[in-house]
């Protein structure tokens, strides 16, 4: 008649009628009742409903509902004195803190906690304001967290038009509600990251889908662009406009040609013209003589430098020779100081007095110049003296 099979480890809670054995001394406990104790009871009684709500079909993940992937607004439904609201704020400021964010309290354990959580996920419905619901708590005891058990809120969170997203203790805690929620999240944190989109991520998916769209126009506008340009060469080819346009390019061209063999002609013809002119210039009579004016100037030139090398010993015996009659000559006697004097007329050099007479004229030179002189007296003597 056990409704569970009993297993080593698990804690019971018994009833028992004690026998003795007085022959052997035994003593006996023989058990008339038996039941789960403490948690055991707890999950025997969940394990229970769990097995009766599945088969009502609130676990079928076929109506589960997909998350939105950018919520427009976000509400939350838990505790305002819990750790577990701070935790799913901070992540989502983290991750996108322009989604708006709706809070909507109520006691998470404790007598209420089922009443309160039922009737804010009814508000939130009824209000329409959030596009996901997060339901969490932080983590506790099988028994703290036996509101999250009760069948009241796991009808609830099924009934929800909003999809609902739950966070309930920790990694290894899953209650009844995270199997009806439409999306089960090992921990309130997590609930928050699995609600609201990465912001860096969704940044780089829009650089990278506005870098794609800008590509592809510019593919389609080259596309584009090259099929205007083939239509207008075709136009301009069957346009008679392009056959004229086409036989004066041709044209062009032969002048062009033309007038590029003409030229070359020209330069060669000028070239010769200009090597029989100076063939002409080389053979002129005054460019010969040039060039014997010139050869007849440097010969001269040469010439003047011979003979001044030639000339040079007899330049140096004369100056030699006048030094020597520079030595000897009346001429340096007169500079330092001594005269000549000679008879007038006639210009004899006197050496005596004695040939002069008083009254005559004599003519005295110096070293420069010369006087005129009449004797007044002759004084005789062989050394007269000299005047002071």
């Amino acid at each position: 008649r056990l409704r569970d099979e009993p297993a080593n480890g698990r804690q019971v809670v018994v009833r028992v009628r004690p026998t003795l054995y007085e022959t052997r001394g035994d003593f006996q406990l023989q058990v008339e009742h038996l039941e789960p104790a403490g948690e055991g009871l707890l999950r025997q009684a969940i394990e229970a409903l769990k097995q009766r709500l599945a088969a009502e079909g609130l676990f079928d993940p076929a109506v589960k509902r997909p998350l939105p992937r950018f919520p427009a607004q976000i509400g939350v439904i838990s505790s305002l004195s819990g750790a577990a609201i701070h935790d799913i704020l901070t992540v989502l400021g983290r991750r996108f803190p322009a989604i708006p964010v709706v809070i909507y309290p109520s006691p998470v354990q404790g007598e209420g906690a089922v009443a309160g959580l039922c009737q804010q996920l009814l508000a939130a419905n009824q209000r329409q304001e959030c596009a996901v619901l997060i339901l969490a708590r932080g983590g506790g005891a099988l028994e703290d967290l036996m509101a999250f058990n009760d069948e009241a809120l796991v009808r609830a969170v099924r009934a929800s038009g909003i999809p609902v997203v739950t966070g309930v203790g920790h990694e290894t805690d899953v209650t009844l509600a995270d199997l009806a929620a439409d999306e089960r999240a090992p921990t309130p944190s997590a609930a928050a990251e699995r609600v609201a989109p990465d912001r860096l991520e969704w940044l780089a998916r829009v650089a990278n889908h506005a870098d794609q769209l800008r590509r592809a126009m510019n593919r389609r506008q080259e596309t584009r662009r090259q099929q205007l340009h083939a239509l207008m060469r075709q136009v301009r080819l069957l346009h008679p406009q392009a056959r004229l346009r086409q036989d004066q390019q041709r044209l062009d061209a032969l002048a062009r040609r033309l007038t590029a063999h003409l030229t070359a002609r020209l330069r060669g013809h000028r070239q010769h013209h200009l090597q029989i002119v100076k063939r002409l210039a080389r053979q002129d009579p005054g460019v010969r003589l040039a060039r014997e004016r010139q050869r007849l100037a440097r010969l001269d030139v040469r010439l003047g430098q011979l003979a001044s090398r030639c000339l040079e010993p007899y330049r140096l015996r004369l100056r030699e020779n006048s030094h020597a009659l520079q030595a000897v000559s009346p001429l340096a006697t007169l500079a330092r100081g001594y005269a000549l004097a000679f008879s007038l007329p006639g210009q004899r050099l006197i050496r005596v007095a004695e040939t002069l007479q008083v009254g005559q004229k004599i003519n005295i030179r110096l070293h420069q110049g010369s006087l005129e002189c009449e004797v007044v007296a002759i004084r005789n003597g062989q050394n007269p003296g000299l005047p002071d």
